[in-house]
């Protein structure tokens, strides 16, 4: 594997990183902060650790220690080559070891898109005690199968089945000389300047490296395939959650937010008009507020 990191944080930022052992894996993480209330952050697809760049120094702000991981397959994490390694039983996993390897005695975990349904599922099934809960433009399992039998997500979802085909979706990414994968970003954002070609070279970079793309596609593949890898019983969350929403998404259609509350007993939904999937880099300071109003000091 090449240990270089994906992200060189600014000198002085207060952001370092660090590479972690953990379920069996050695994992790039961005560091940051200290003390006891761990928030631990995790990015989609096709993302890094560095979709959390604006919010690390707020966290920090508040008190907390924050780690936010580039997950397996991504950056410099080991890259698992089986598809079955990215099923949610080993996903799940590796945010346990993450926690354990942290040593902290409280976490509040923070996520969006992939990131968000490994989330979900690692607080449905209480897999470690978690003291809150932020999910960022990616519903609960269960209005999620209540909206993906509906034209109007499955149109949405196109690209979900189009991953299952082999080699074709990791040679799309691919193409335009290597740039599609920030392009992607500029495209679909409401606020495309928040990605301009210098962030645009992070995600490129990172997605060329060798069996990254097929590692990221894999997440996709293992979903459909392996959909008995956990169970989740009565898919209920018991602890705070808070939902933050943009509202023009692409891949999601906003009715996947409706009925959330049935499952989720202490639920709080911020829904952020004009902003897109990519929520919390294309609204960073809208999300930030959010954050600082809803999140306590650590």
């Amino acid at each position: 594997m090449d240990r270089q990191p994906s992200w060189e944080p600014a000198t002085g930022s207060g952001i370092e990183i660090r590479w972690i052992e953990a379920n069996g894996l050695t994992f790039e993480v961005a560091q940051a902060g200290e003390g006891e209330h761990l928030a631990l952050c995790l990015h989609g697809f096709p993302e890094l650790h560095y979709s959390w760049r604006h919010q690390i120094p707020l966290l920090v702000q508040k008190g907390y220690r924050v780690w936010a991981p580039n997950m397996r397959g991504y950056g410099g994490t080991d890259r698992p080559g089986d598809m079955r390694d990215y099923a949610l039983d080993r996903l799940t996993q590796d945010v346990a070891a993450l926690i354990d390897a942290s040593g902290a005695r409280t976490v509040t975990l923070i996520a969006h898109d992939w990131g968000a349904i490994v989330a979900w599922i690692f607080a449905i099934l209480e897999i470690r005690h978690l003291e809150r809960l932020v999910i960022m433009n990616v519903p609960h399992p269960m209005p999620a199968a209540r909206e993906i039998r509906r034209w109007r997500q499955i149109r949405k979802s196109w690209y979900i089945f189009f991953f299952q085909l082999p080699r074709l979706p990791e040679k799309l990414l691919g193409r335009k000389d290597g740039k599609a994968v920030g392009q992607l970003f500029a495209k679909t954002a409401s606020n495309p300047e928040q990605f301009g070609p210098e962030v645009q070279a992070v995600y490129n970079a990172a997605a060329a490296r060798p069996g990254a793309r097929k590692a990221m596609i894999d997440y996709y593949r293992a979903l459909l395939r392996h959909q008995g890898a956990v169970d989740p019983g009565d898919y209920r969350v018991d602890i705070p959650t808070l939902m933050v929403w943009g509202e023009e998404d692409v891949a999601i259609d906003i009715h996947c937010t409706i009925g959330t509350e049935k499952w989720v007993s202490d639920l709080t939904l911020e829904r952020l008009p004009g902003v897109s999937h990519w929520v919390q880099q294309d609204a960073p300071e809208q999300v930030n507020r959010v954050l600082m109003d809803w999140l306590p000091d650590a």
